[in-house]
C-alpha cells in the first residue's frame, strides 16, 4: 500500500513539474515575442521620419521640374526624374514596412511572425539597392550641351571617369546588397543601426524559440520510446 502511495505522490509530483516546465515555456515564448515586438517599434520613429523627410524632397524637386521646364537642360530634367522615381519607389517601400510592423501580433504563430520578418528584412535590402541607383544621376544633373560644346579634353576625361566610377559602384551595389553577403564588412557598414539590426535581432530571437521547440518535440520523442 505504501509503495502505490509512494508512487501515486511521484506521479503526482512529476506532472506538476511538466506543468511548471510548460509554464515557463510558454513564458519565455510570449516574452520573446514581446522583445520582437519592441525591437520593431523601435524602427517605427525612424521610418516615419525618413518617409516626411523624403515627401518634403520629392515635393521639392518636383516643384523644381516643373518651374524650370522649358529653360532646363535635358540631363537636369532626366537627372531628376530619375531621381525623383527611386525615392518614390523607397518611399512607397517604407510605408509597406510600417504596415507590417503594425501587423506583427505577439499572439501571431511564430512562423507567421517570422514571414512578416522575412518580408522586413528583404524590403530593406530593396530600399538600399534602390536608394544606391540614384549616385550617376549626381554627376549628370549639372551638365548643359554648352559645357560639351565648349568642353575641354580634360573634362571629358574626369567627367567620363566620375560618371562611371559613380555608376559601377551603384550597379556593384545593387547586385551584391543580398542577404547572403550579410556578413562581409562593407555590409555591415552599410546595415549598421536602426534599419537593421532590430530585425535581424528578432529573427535571431524567433530561430531560438524554434530550436527549443524541436528540442522539446525530440526529447518528448526518446522519453515515449
Amino acid at each position: 500500500m505504501e509503495d502505490i502511495e509512494i508512487i501515486n505522490l511521484w506521479k503526482s509530483y512529476d506532472k506538476k513539474l511538466e506543468e511548471n516546465l510548460m509554464l515557463n515555456k510558454r513564458n519565455a515564448e510570449d516574452i520573446t515575442k514581446m522583445k520582437v515586438k519592441s525591437f520593431l517599434t523601435s524602427m517605427t520613429p525612424l521610418k516615419v521620419f525618413t518617409i516626411l523627410i523624403g515627401i518634403l524632397w520629392i515635393g521639392f524637386v518636383d516643384i523644381l521640374m516643373i518651374n524650370l521646364w522649358s529653360v532646363a537642360s535635358p540631363f537636369f530634367l532626366i537627372s531628376a526624374a530619375i531621381l525623383v522615381l527611386l525615392n518614390k519607389l523607397s518611399i512607397f517601400i517604407y510605408l509597406y514596412q510600417l504596415i507590417l510592423i503594425h501587423q506583427v501580433d505577439i499572439s501571431d504563430p511564430i512562423l507567421a511572425t517570422q514571414e512578416k520578418l522575412a518580408n522586413l528584412r528583404s524590403s530593406t535590402l530593396w530600399i538600399a539597392r534602390l536608394l544606391f541607383l540614384q549616385l550617376p544621376v549626381w554627376t549628370t544633373f549639372y551638365l548643359s550641351e554648352t559645357m560639351f560644346e565648349n568642353g575641354h579634353i580634360v573634362f571629358y576625361i574626369v567627367q567620363g571617369i566620375l560618371t562611371f566610377t559613380f555608376a559601377y559602384l551603384a550597379f556593384w551595389l545593387f547586385f551584391n546588397i543580398t542577404y547572403e553577403n550579410r556578413g562581409k564588412k562593407w555590409f555591415r557598414l552599410i546595415f549598421n543601426g536602426k534599419e537593421w539590426s532590430p530585425v535581424m535581432r528578432s529573427m535571431e530571437l524567433l530561430s531560438q524559440i524554434d530550436e527549443y521547440r524541436m528540442e522539446n518535440i525530440t526529447a518528448n520523442k526518446n522519453a515515449n520510446l
